[in-house]
């Protein structure tokens, strides 16, 4: 924990952002390494009936950490993420905040 989901990107951009997000992201929220996940989802965009083009978007799942952390974690995403598709493309990042109490590892929750 924390998770992050990545849309419209290529894998290979998540591959290589897990390298160096984990290093500027970890101090800043405070959590273990081995703790981080990093997805990629293929997704498939539509608007009015037929396939679109989409621009990349990052979805955070995490407990908490203030809205000053959160900014600066989107403000991080959003800048690694421009440096490879390019500095003109709209980022979107989202955060979920997660109840600890639903939240299990191997069946104890945090």
């Amino acid at each position: 924990m924390p998770h992050f989901r990545f849309r419209a990107v290529e894998p290979q951009t998540v591959q290589a952002l897990s390298n160096v997000l984990i290093d500027e992201l970890q101090p800043l929220m405070n959590s273990p390494r081995q703790d981080f996940t990093f997805e990629y989802i293929y997704t498939t965009f539509f608007f009015e009936g037929v396939v679109a083009p989409a621009y990349p978007f990052v979805e955070v799942l995490w407990f908490d950490r203030g809205q000053e952390t959160q900014d600066k974690v989107a403000k991080i995403l959003t800048e690694q993420l421009k440096a490879i598709v390019g500095a003109e493309t709209n980022i979107a990042v989202i955060f979920t905040a997660l109840d600890p109490k639903g939240y299990y590892d191997n069946a104890e929750h945090y």
